[in-house]
């Protein structure tokens, strides 16, 4: 080999050599800098309640440049038959460090009841365009406008305050023989924890059930597996059927819930009737008005009382005493496995007609024109 030749490889492998050690330095020298560049963060996720008007979500993100939207995602823990992520956006001043803080106008988007059980999380992005997802947070939303006593047994998880152990038992009892009755009279059963929030005056339940009007002393939220009720405090207190009631509505609610139709007002309100006189007399309002209406043929049909009832109290009042009949009727004649093979019926989405002729061989006018017949025997004895 010449010694040209063998000078131009030695100062080519010289070249490579301080290239090589040229690039070691820059990577060297880069180290440093990318060891300062940090990820967005986004931490201390908290809820603060102001029950029932509103809940306050907070979070706190950092970043070296400045943080310039940051959105809030929440999944409410209800009855439906698809996964539902809300989003809010957070009004704020861009910074590198921002308090973000986003408030639930629960009387603008509805109420969420105590007990219901909210998943949240974050959304952070910086001027740079780099996002970050927090950790998601659990929370069980709380009217803080009291301290609660809680018992669970079963599937009924009960809240109530200012009473002692006792008042908290009877209202139990009072929610395990409602359970009892239905799956006796119906085959129906619970199939997820109901939550059931007890008021112990009028301005209580009106001060923590949005929109209650004044003479209101219960109501379900069946989309949320809950009750609110009043029971005022006192031996043998005539509110506690009120649980039964309410519970029933629930109950039912879960057994039939599907998104194609909902079972009519007739069956819905009768059997919440049912069991909440169960073993009782019905009070004389709803048997005398049944008396009036068959004496007078001014009975409603069944057809029109699968819709919301008459806002006019007779009418009102009828409607309930019909329905608990017909329920009655179909009970004591068809047994049991019928009412459950019914609700199951509605559960698959059924139209009223369509329910009863494949449970019992007829519609609803046969029903009615059946029931009248019944009822009127009933009225003779």
């Amino acid at each position: 080999m010449s010694n040209y030749v063998k000078d131009r490889i030695a100062k080519f492998a010289a070249l490579m050599v301080s290239c090589c050690l040229l690039l070691a330095a820059v990577c060297t020298a880069s180290r440093p800098v990318l060891a300062q560049q940090q990820a967005i963060s986004v931490s201390n996720g908290s809820v603060r309640p102001d029950y029932p008007n509103s809940l306050t979500f907070s979070c706190e993100a950092k970043s070296n440049s400045n943080i310039t939207d940051i959105r809030l995602e929440y999944q409410v823990q209800q009855v439906s038959f698809a996964q539902v992520t809300a989003e809010a956006k957070v009004d704020f001043t861009p910074s590198s460090s921002v308090n973000g803080a986003y408030t639930l106008n629960m009387l603008q988007s509805g109420q969420i009841p105590a007990g219901t059980d909210i998943t949240y999380w974050w959304i952070a992005q910086d001027a740079t365009g780099d996002k970050t997802e927090s950790t998601k947070y659990d929370y069980v939303v709380v009217d803080n406008r009291h301290t609660w006593n809680t018992l669970t047994r079963g599937k009924i998880h009960l809240l109530w305050y200012g009473q002692n152990q006792s008042f908290g038992d009877a209202v139990m009892n009072e929610a395990q023989t409602a359970l009892s009755t239905l799956a006796t009279d119906t085959g129906a059963t619970p199939n997820q924890v109901v939550n059931i929030s007890v008021y112990t005056s009028p301005q209580d339940y009106a001060a923590s059930v949005a929109g209650a009007p004044e003479w209101a002393g219960g109501e379900e939220l069946s989309e949320y597996d809950a009750v609110f009720i009043m029971v005022r405090p006192g031996p043998l207190s005539a509110d506690l059927p009120g649980v039964a009631h309410e519970l029933t509505h629930v109950i039912v609610g879960q057994i039939t819930a599907n998104p194609y139709n909902s079972i009519p007002f007739w069956l819905n309100e009768g059997l919440a009737v049912h069991v909440q006189f169960a073993g009782t007399k019905l009070p004389s309002q709803f048997t005398d008005a049944l008396s009036s209406a068959l004496a007078n043929n001014s009975l409603i049909s069944v057809r029109t009382l699968s819709d919301p009832f008459s806002a006019y109290p007779d009418k009102a009042t009828l409607s309930y005493a019909e329905s608990v009949s017909v329920v009655n009727y179909l009970i004591s004649q068809y047994g049991s496995q019928k009412m459950l093979s019914l609700l199951d019926t509605f559960q698959q989405g059924s139209t009223y007609d369509g329910a009863l002729q494949s449970t019992y061989g007829f519609d609803m006018d046969g029903l009615f024109s059946q029931w009248k017949a019944w009822a009127r025997s009933q009225s003779s004895t």
